[in-house]
C-alpha cells in the first residue's frame, strides 16, 4: 500500500501517525496537489490528498476513510471497542478535522487570491469557528492514556499545523491545550517528525 500525501498537510499527518502507531507499512509518496499529478488524479478524482492506493483494490480516501479503514485492518486498534467510547473519539476527530478545515480556508483566501482580492469578512470568520474549537478543547481534552485513537491522531495533527502556519496566534490563554503535544509526545515518540512540516 501506499499513501499520497503533502508533508504540510494535516489530514495526511494524522493518517500516517496512525499508521506507524498501528505497525502498518505505507509506502509514503510525497505529492503536489497543485500539478495534478496522473496518480493523484487517477486515484482520486476530487485530486485531494491523503491518498491509500491498495493493490488490488480501489483507493481509499478521505482522511476519515482512511482512518476507519486502518482501524478495520489493525483489528479495532484505533478506535475504542464501546460504542459511547467510540463516539467520543469519532466527535473529538470530527472537531479537530473541522478546525483544519476553517485553518485551510483562511491559508488558501491569503494564498490564492490578489491582495485585493481577499475578503477578510470570510478570514474572520473561519478565525471565529477556530477560535471556539479551541477555546473547546482547553476546557474538554481528552484523557490520554496508554491506549490512543483517532481523536488524538486528529488533535495532534491539528496542533501541529497550528505550530506550522499560525504559530504565536493561538497558544497564548490554552495552556492545557499548548501542552498537550509533550503528553501525546510520551505516548507516541514519532510525533516530532511526522507532524505538519513546511
Amino acid at each position: 500500500m501506499k499513501l499520497l500525501y503533502s508533508p504540510a498537510s494535516p489530514y495526511a499527518a494524522k493518517t500516517r501517525m496512525a499508521a506507524r502507531y498501528l505497525g502498518i507499512r505505507i509506502t509514503e509518496v510525497k505529492t503536489d496537489t497543485n500539478a495534478n499529478p496522473a496518480e493523484l488524479i487517477d486515484n482520486n478524482p476530487l485530486g485531494k490528498i491523503p491518498v491509500l492506493i491498495r493493490d488490488g483494490e480501489p483507493p481509499i480516501y478521505d482522511s476519515v476513510a482512511i482512518m476507519h479503514y486502518l482501524d478495520r485492518l489493525s483489528g479495532g486498534k484505533l478506535y475504542p471497542r464501546k460504542d459511547e467510547k467510540r463516539t467520543e473519539a469519532e466527535v473529538l476527530e470530527a472537531l479537530c478535522d473541522g478546525i483544519m478545515d476553517c485553518l485551510l480556508a483562511i491559508i488558501y483566501e491569503r494564498r490564492l487570491r490578489p491582495e485585493d482580492k481577499i475578503y477578510q469578512p470570510w478570514i474572520d470568520k473561519q478565525w471565529e469557528k477556530t477560535v471556539r474549537g479551541l477555546d473547546y478543547l482547553e476546557k474538554n481534552l481528552p484523557k490520554t492514556g496508554k491506549k490512543l485513537h483517532g481523536g488524538h491522531f486528529a488533535l495532534a495533527a491539528l496542533i501541529g499545523y497550528l505550530d506550522l502556519r499560525f504559530n504565536g496566534q493561538w497558544a497564548e490563554g490554552r495552556p492545557e491545550l499548548a501542552s498537550w503535544p509533550d503528553v501525546f509526545s510520551k505516548r507516541f515518540s514519532h510525533y516530532g517528525e511526522m507532524k505538519s512540516a513546511g
